[in-house]
């Protein structure tokens, strides 16, 4: 049996305490880079707001076109944006994934760029997916911006 619950569980701590460190930001703080040719916090975290829907649709087989307009609207400039997009995406992720059937969570899709994995698992490289942004997240901001958010990472 494939239970999705633990999985969810752990997505949902990410998210959580992604939540809580982004309390603790002010508006400008998005605009700050870790370096010059990189992302900026804000850029970071509208892609991690993004990545619970994107990689769902990813793990139904969208088609790279249908990504790159799926990305094209995505737009999350405020903190309230940002927290309000979380939770939805987090919230749509969760809705699908307790709906599917023990056959449909065995089923497989294979991404535009050739991988291919069980819907099971994509939940679960969505899961690394979340903790590798928040890492980073949490990096760039101890590190690069002198700002420790102070929020414990794990339960």
């Amino acid at each position: 049996m494939t239970d999705c619950t633990s999985a969810l569980n752990q997505i949902r701590i990410a998210i959580s305490t992604t939540l809580k460190i982004v309390e603790k930001l002010e508006e400008e703080d998005l605009q700050k880079k870790p370096t010059s040719t990189k992302h900026s916090v804000g850029e970071l975290l509208e892609h991690l707001a993004s990545v619970c829907e994107a990689d769902l649709l990813i793990s139904n087989g969208a088609a790279k076109e249908e990504m790159s307009r799926y990305y094209s609207t995505v737009c999350c400039k405020t903190i309230e944006e940002l927290n309000s997009t979380l939770k939805k995406n987090y919230r749509l992720l969760e809705e699908r994934y307790t709906a599917y059937t023990e056959e449909e969570l065995r089923e497989e899709a294979t991404s535009y760029w050739g991988v291919t994995y069980s819907r099971y698992e994509w939940l679960l490289e969505i899961l690394a997916h979340v903790y590798h942004h928040r890492g980073q997240l949490h990096a760039i901001l101890v590190h690069c911006c002198n700002r420790d958010p102070k929020v414990f990472m794990f339960e």
